[in-house]
């Protein structure tokens, strides 16, 4: 059993900030580091919690193709691609205001150049999970070879997809692929709100799982944890209350200790507490790729009580 992740590993320039600039302005950064990102908070975040990770996705060549290649071997997950060497991999710009909410501005690089040939040897079998990000439908060479590799999954695999918080800009044929063969639809609030037109995050929950052919919705709700839309039942598992330092990455590993969590053979509700958790410890650091190993997880359940709500 292993996560096979198909999205895209970029690096994170990332900047705090006492507030957005207006438009036109500047603003002066209190902090300023990079790390990588993307995907890679994913995989991290899967791989701490003992799950076989392999990244399928492609990189470049040059400092940043280098830096997350390095990263990534110290997380012990596997690269499947040679570097590209025609191009280096590309980054994100991350602004982190003083409330820790991120915003982001995206420089693609080796990463959008996926082709068909690159996933002719990848065949995961049942019991395998396979990541696929909205991010990778964005990029035509991505979706073209995406979209002509997963209706040929075997129907024993798992296969995981987060929208991402461009979801309206996927092209509809790619979109209704991607609903059809989900078994697990993971997204935020806001990319509920924005593929279905519906605010209410319970309501939202419901329009998605309506749309999906043979999946599950979760739907995160910030520190109030998410929304499991799973065997006809829509239930909130509540999330934990902690102070917040830096929000980006958390939605990365929820996603990543979710999918560990089911690779491992827990319920569904008892993988979205568990990620539920990682993503309030997940927040309490600064930096994309804070989630939790095994043991500092397990300790905080064993302590730690349900937010308010």
């Amino acid at each position: 059993m292993r996560l096979l992740h198909l999205g895209n590993v970029m690096m994170d320039l990332v900047l705090a900030v006492p507030a957005l600039p207006e438009r036109g302005g500047d603003v002066l950064a209190t902090d300023t580091w990079s790390a990588p990102g993307g995907g890679f908070n994913v995989m991290a975040a899967a791989a701490r919690q003992g799950l076989p990770v392999t990244y399928a996705g492609a990189h470049g060549s040059g400092p940043f193709g280098d830096r997350a290649r390095s990263a990534l071997r110290d997380e012990g997950i596997d690269v499947l691609l040679a570097p590209r060497s025609e191009r280096d991999t590309g980054f994100v710009v991350c602004l982190v205001d003083a409330e820790g909410e991120r915003t982001f501005v995206t420089s693609p690089g080796a990463e959008a150049t996926l082709t068909l040939d690159d996933l002719t040897e990848l065949r995961p079998t049942a019991g395998d999970l396979v990541y696929l990000s909205g991010y990778s439908m964005l990029y035509e060479a991505n979706r073209a070879s995406l979209t002509a590799w997963v209706p040929r999954l075997d129907p024993a695999v798992t296969v995981i997809v987060d929208p991402g918080p461009l979801v309206r800009d996927i092209p509809s044929d790619a979109l209704e692929l991607l609903m059809a063969r989900a078994d697990w639809w993971s997204c935020n609030a806001r990319e509920a709100a924005l593929l279905t037109g519906i605010d209410d995050p319970s309501a939202a929950a419901h329009a998605v799982r309506s749309r999906l052919k043979r999946g599950s919705a979760l739907v995160r709700t910030g520190s109030d944890g998410c929304l499991l839309h799973h065997g006809g039942t829509l239930d909130a598992i509540p999330g934990f209350a902690v102070r917040a330092v830096d929000l980006n990455g958390a939605g990365d590993a929820h996603t990543g200790v979710f999918m560990a969590g089911l690779a491992q053979g827990l319920a569904p509700a008892a993988a979205a507490r568990r990620a539920n958790a990682a993503a309030a410890l997940a927040v309490t650091e600064a930096g994309p790729a804070t989630a939790p190993g095994t043991d500092a997880l397990d300790a905080f359940l064993r302590q730690a009580r349900p937010a308010p709500g």
